[in-house]
């Protein structure tokens, strides 16, 4: 109820601010308008005055304008109804006039609007002034020719008065305008105000941790705004269940390293717990015991070490990992020969010779010791899983793709191999192909968890297929400098 009201007053806003600017502006340009029209109703009866103002001048001349007989003629045949015609010299005095003879009784018009307009530019108007001869009001248009101004006038009857209103047709059309665009305004902002209001109940869940379906993205309107929603609400879900899974990853590393480590500690303890209860064991039992012991603890060690290369992976960045000023340029070739020759004496005990196809520069951008990680780790892979290998096999090629270098790498074996249905788990924690195995032998069952993320943390992928003939290949790319 509250997402409800509070999305009715953002569309109640949005309305009243987009709406006002908008009536504002009508209104402004309404009066604008209106003081246009009639303006323009002014200019066209003034022009009209002044044409037959020059054709009195010309007609009569200007010279023979003041012979009364001449001037009441004219204004006699060329009578308008109630046009008042005046001939008025520069310094204002009245010198002949159609309906008042004794001008010497009409004053001076020198300050009148419309002979100081027309002595300054040759031409002036002056709107609804009473006569003072006549006490008439009149339109006064006045035009300068030479020494003299003719000034004609019209009395404000109702038709003139209608003549020189506005025009009110464009008020109607406004208006309907206005209606117009109101109604598209309030479903847009309705709309708007829609969308708001599901990313809003979407949020209010979200933080109150309510259970959350996939209805909110089937109601989103299928337009551009929806389109943004749904991707915000894709995001977060997105981001909802990488933080998931995260989680869920660290709580199966906890128990199962509880569980790992369990069985060593349990033999330590009880082997130690054996030579203490029994002082007078034999020496070449209690050596036994002792050997015992420390196998357990470096299994142990050895346990601890790659989990805390793999919560050291889990915490890297990869956006920092992948900034030049964090990484380096390291040369893979004496990465990989680095690997080999830390572990050939047990590569020899197994009877597996190793060949190296490569090309002859391999360097990328990336940290050294995670890319030792990944080639160590799949080495000692084959040595303590690959049974009846006889070589390994390191293969490089060199691909180009969206303007970016990158090695394809790829480190196969002879060996037993695994089968298909263990193919996609290789590369979980802890997870083992024979339940037994990783203790029987000394592994860990988090080496080539450590390759994959280290893998990942680089930009790169990795995958597990089987060798050609037998075996199992693990291949994997990187990014080049």
């Amino acid at each position: 109820m509250v997402t409800s009201l509070k999305s009715k007053s953002f569309q109640k806003n949005m309305l009243v601010s987009i709406g006002g600017i908008f009536m504002v502006f009508a209104i402004c340009f309404s009066i604008y308008q209106y003081q246009r029209e009639k303006e323009y109703k002014v200019d066209i009866l003034h022009s009209r005055l002044q044409m037959y103002n020059y054709e009195m001048a010309q007609t009569l001349g200007v010279d023979n304008i003041e012979n009364a007989k001449l001037f009441y003629d004219f204004v006699k045949h060329h009578n308008l109804q109630g046009l008042r015609v005046s001939v008025i010299d520069l310094k204002g005095r009245v010198l002949i006039d159609s309906q008042e003879r004794n001008t010497n009784s009409m004053g001076n018009h020198l300050m009148r609007t419309e002979i100081q307009q027309a002595i300054k530019e040759g031409n002036g108007y002056d709107i609804k002034r009473m006569s003072q001869s006549t006490h008439e009001t009149y339109f006064y248009s006045a035009t300068r020719l030479g020494r003299i101004i003719i000034r004609t006038a019209v009395p404000y009857s109702a038709e003139l008065t209608q003549s020189l209103q506005a025009d009110n047709t464009y008020i109607y059309f406004a208006a309907a305008l206005t209606l117009l665009l109101s109604i598209v305004l309030y479903f847009n902002t309705r709309r708007i105000s829609r969308h708001i209001e599901y990313l809003r109940e979407f949020a209010i869940k979200a933080e109150q941790g309510d259970t959350l379906d996939h209805e909110l993205e089937r109601r989103l309107p299928d337009d551009e705004l929806g389109d943004i929603s749904h991707t915000i609400i894709q995001l977060y879900w997105k981001l909802r269940h990488s933080e998931e899974e995260k989680t869920r990853l660290k709580r199966q590393l906890t128990q199962n390293a509880a569980h790992e480590l369990k069985t060593p500690a349990a033999s330590i303890h009880g082997y130690l717990e054996s030579i203490l209860d029994n002082p007078d064991m034999p020496e070449k039992q209690k050596q036994h015991f002792l050997e015992r012991c420390y196998a357990q603890s470096d299994r142990m060690k050895k346990l601890l070490l790659d989990m805390s290369a793999l919560t050291k992976l889990d915490s890297m960045d990869s956006a920092v990992a992948s900034n030049d000023k964090e990484l380096q340029t390291v040369d893979v070739k004496q990465v990989i020969a680095n690997a080999i020759d830390d572990t050939m004496l047990q590569l020899n005990d197994k009877g597996i010779e190793v060949h190296l196809l490569l090309p002859e520069k391999i360097e990328i951008k990336g940290d050294q010791s995670l890319i030792y990680s990944i080639f160590r780790n799949l080495v000692d892979n084959v040595i303590a899983y690959a049974s009846g290998a006889t070589k390994l096999d390191i293969a490089c090629r060199k691909t180009t793709a969206n303007n970016k270098t990158w090695y394809d790498f790829t480190v196969s074996d002879n060996g037993v191999g695994v089968g298909n249905e263990h193919l996609d788990r290789l590369f979980e924690r802890f997870y083992r192909v024979d339940k037994g195995r990783s203790r029987k032998l000394g592994g860990t069952g988090l080496g080539l968890a450590i390759v994959k993320n280290a893998v990942a943390v680089c930009g790169g992928t990795v995958a597990a297929r089987h060798t050609l003939g037998g075996g199992l290949t693990i291949s994997f790319t990187l990014m080049g400098a």
